[in-house]
């Protein structure tokens, strides 16, 4: 198992393994207060992230960095063909009117023309405001009179009708280009009589201090905020991160590193990790959709050796696995090789951290069984070269992070919100420790208040919400970012995230309970879809749960039953109910029985963006979901059975 011997190999580096040290600040009573991260990346004096392409160019004319999909072929990007099409269409702007410091919004998937509008907004002087494409007319209208963009690229004739809708009554409506018609053609003979040397001298005007992008926040409530993050931001999140990372790649595996990017750009995680990846010259392809069904095909095809990815997509490759294993009478032999692969990960692990003994004789052959079996299906899955993997977003269950080390491919969690330029903490590259989110991104301390909450200082936190500093002063003490997270570090500085302070739910019993705990797991159970733990002021903590619509599908074509079956009947089959009852039982596990999930209720359809219950980064909309729910909620508690 290759991730194995990258483990044994970098034990014998001492120059890889200790490259970072923590330094601890514990408080009178010995708890852990703090941990900070040295940076291994210093804040440039100059220059900016818009200079990357040409710097790339300069320094490697014919390095590979993107490859872009055309049909079914994947062709490759040299640095220098990529940074000429970044200047192309940065001429193009600045002949459309874009000023320095004018704001750019884009309302795209992700795609390849995205990123070559990203760099040529910078190139121009500019500043990028990512929409996402699923926003709605009211979004749209919002984040476009709130940042002031003056121009508008959207990718689909549907996205450009809510953009027009959207603005329509505003003073004056932005100009609007569609990527699907030819924007960056248009744009590009827009500026032919533009000089290169005004792209230059627009480049060289600006600085590690000024603004590069206002990202709005998905909104769980109210109006989604805009982060204000400078171009130095971007840096100490990129640079330090490729410094922590790439040399694992480099020096360990002997791989050539190449990631498929799918996360919507329109999040900060995806577009710094496409910063990082041009900073190392790491090859990049785009893939619109998270969805596995589309997804799948495109891993199958690209190959990456590495993924950035949320728990949801990480949960999804599980149940596909289990649904496939079902489908050909192999249910029961999936189980044991899921409950083999958390033992034989558990052990491996404390063997190579230096707290175990490791695997016996008798849990080697077992897992050498089920790779067979099970594991380098999962592999194959995501493209047989896949050795590692960063998810964030939220927590992954400990449990399926050790199934998916036991498949030969490591999970690092990762934590941090767009207010830190994405992560702010990360599991060391060599040093993992499943259950946590890592220790500080170097440059960056964490420090735990006194009620818990997840403080953040370093370069990566933003300096302001824009045209709002009522809600900024409300977050930013001095130089920490106050997160509204919950969590807690332990003696080596890894930080666990236990729960969101705001969601905090207090029973009648005076009981505290975060439910963050409870529904991460839940969801990684199937036939869960999504799901909210409710409880506040109430006799016991409960739960409303939807169904997966896949592992419906499946459910009945296993029994045989008609795929038409209506939900409304599914959710009442007691052998349902048994299957949900036991992805209860499970979250029940990390918790006390004051804590623990006592009923529960399955409501028809799902927690989705169309909907308004889950925000673009799959966050539940809790006030939204409670309020379409409120007569189950009440039901709920009205049923005497516990």
């Amino acid at each position: 198992m290759g991730v194995r011997k990258d483990l044994k190999r970098a034990k014998q580096r001492a120059d890889l393994m200790d490259r970072t040290r923590v330094e601890i600040v514990k408080d009178d009573h010995g708890v852990v207060r703090e941990a900070r991260t040295p940076p291994l990346a210093p804040r440039p004096a100059t220059g900016t992230t818009a200079d990357l392409p040409y710097t790339n160019a300069s320094e490697a004319p014919d390095a590979v960095v993107l490859r872009r999909k055309r049909g079914d072929t994947w062709h490759p990007v040299t640095t220098t063909a990529f940074a000429r099409e970044v200047t192309a269409v940065a001429k193009g702007l600045i002949a459309a009117g874009l000023e320095p410091g004018g704001r750019v919004a884009v309302m795209s998937r992700t795609r390849y023309e995205w990123t070559v509008l990203d760099f040529a907004i910078w190139a121009a002087g500019g500043q990028t405001v990512p929409i996402y494409a699923t926003s709605s007319a009211d979004q749209v209208e919002w984040i476009v009179r709130d940042s002031g963009a003056r121009h508008v690229v959207t990718e689909t004739e549907e996205n450009t009708k809510t953009a027009a809708t959207g603005t329509a009554e505003h003073q004056r409506p932005p100009r609007i280009w569609q990527l699907d018609a030819g924007a960056l053609t248009e744009l590009t003979a827009l500026g032919q009589d533009i000089p290169d040397d005004e792209v230059t001298a627009r480049r060289a005007a600006l600085t590690p201090d000024t603004i590069a992008t206002v990202c709005y926040t998905s909104g769980t409530t109210g109006r989604p905020k805009g982060c204000v993050l400078t171009h130095g931001n971007l840096h100490a999140e990129a640079a330090n991160t490729v410094e922590l990372l790439h040399p694992i790649f480099r020096e360990v595996t002997r791989q050539t590193a190449s990631t498929l990017l799918f996360l919507p750009l329109a999040h900060i995680l995806g577009r710094t990790l496409q910063i990082a990846c041009l900073m190392a010259r790491i090859e990049i392809g785009h893939c619109p959709s998270i969805k596995p069904d589309e997804l799948r095909p495109a891993l199958q095809e690209f190959r990456p050796t590495f993924l950035v990815g949320v728990p949801y997509l990480f949960e999804k490759i599980h149940d596909t696995g289990r649904a496939t294993a079902e489908k050909i009478g192999r249910g029961a032999s999936f189980d044991r090789a899921d409950r083999i692969g958390v033992r034989f990960g558990e052990a491996y692990l404390n063997k190579f951290l230096g707290t175990g003994k490791g695997p016996g004789p008798g849990l080697y052959a077992a897992w050498a069984l089920y790779d067979l079996l099970v594991y380098r299906r999962i592999r194959k899955e995501l493209g047989g070269r896949m050795r590692y993997a960063i998810s964030g977003g939220s927590p992954l269950d400990r449990n399926l992070n050790l199934f998916f080390y036991a498949a030969g491919i490591l999970v690092y969690e990762g934590y941090g919100l767009t207010e830190t330029t994405a992560a702010a903490t990360i599991v060391p590259p060599l040093k993992p420790r499943p259950g946590t989110v890592g220790q500080p991104v170097p440059g960056t301390a964490v420090r735990i208040a006194e009620d818990g909450e997840v403080l953040i200082k370093g370069g990566i936190v933003f300096g302001s919400y824009w045209n709002n500093p009522a809600a900024t002063d409300a977050v930013l003490q001095g130089d920490w970012f106050a997160t509204g997270d919950l969590g807690a570090l332990d003696e080596d500085g890894y930080l666990t995230i236990t729960g969101r302070k705001k969601d905090i739910l207090v029973t009648s019993g005076g009981k505290n309970v975060s439910p963050a705990v409870l529904e991460d797991r839940l969801r990684s159970r199937p036939p869960v879809g999504q799901c909210l733990v409710v409880g506040d002021n109430r006799p016991f903590i409960g739960a409303l749960i939807t169904l997966d619509p896949e592992a419906v599908t499946h459910w009945l074509a296993v029994r045989r039953m008609p795929a038409d079956t209506p939900l409304s009947e599914v959710i009442r089959d007691p052998r349902i109910r048994d299957a949900v009852q036991k992805a209860v039982d499970y979250a029940n596990e990390a918790v006390s029985r004051a804590e623990s999930i006592r009923a529960f209720t399955l409501v028809e359809g799902e927690f989705n963006e169309d909907n308004g219950m889950l925000t673009p980064s799959l966050k539940v909309k809790r006030h939204a979901v409670m309020s379409a729910y409120a007569g189950e909620i009440e039901a709920l508690y009205g049923n005497t059975c516990r």
